[in-house]
């Protein structure tokens, strides 16, 4: 068994035309965050979480923000692309933790949807939460999303 670990934090971006994207769902109507690609804070920390305790690094080792190839980029077709890495290591994810950190938007209403696209796609558990900082520091002023992640992988 391994676990791993994962955070990921982007701003909120002043292009209204910048949809926000979180664990695959997309909320309408709410500030986007800035990032090379659809800036899906959950979906990064779970991918860096499976990536660290697969022993292979980090989520910016595998898609840079510098290649172009990932501009836009669905996280959701990356994260497919990190369960064939931790699979071709010899692993496979048997849950995941995973906590938003936002003020705003409410999420409670998409956590279930978030739950469902995120566990079908890991093809194991994923529990989502959401949580704020009481109005202190950066994302307590509303300046950005956060996002932290637990998995626990076994080997096949």
């Amino acid at each position: 068994m391994r676990i791993g670990q994962g955070l990921d934090v982007h701003a909120f971006s002043d292009d209204d035309a910048r949809v926000l994207v979180l664990g695959g769902v997309v909320l309408p109507g709410e500030r986007g965050l800035v990032g090379h690609s659809d800036a899906d804070v959950p979906t990064h920390a779970l991918m860096d979480a499976l990536l660290g305790a697969a022993g292979l690094g980090d989520l910016g080792r595998h898609f840079p923000d510098t290649d172009p190839a990932y501009a836009g980029a669905s996280s959701l077709v990356l994260l497919e692309a990190v369960v064939e890495k931790i699979a071709a290591a010899g692993f496979r994810a048997t849950s995941a933790d995973l906590t938003i950190v936002a003020e705003a938007p409410k999420l409670s209403a998409h956590m279930p949807t978030m739950a469902e696209i995120l566990s079908e796609r890991l093809g194991a558990p994923v529990s989502v939460k959401a949580t704020t900082t009481e109005h202190l520091g950066a994302l307590g002023r509303g300046e950005g999303i956060a996002a932290l992640c637990v998995v626990l992988l076994e080997e096949r």
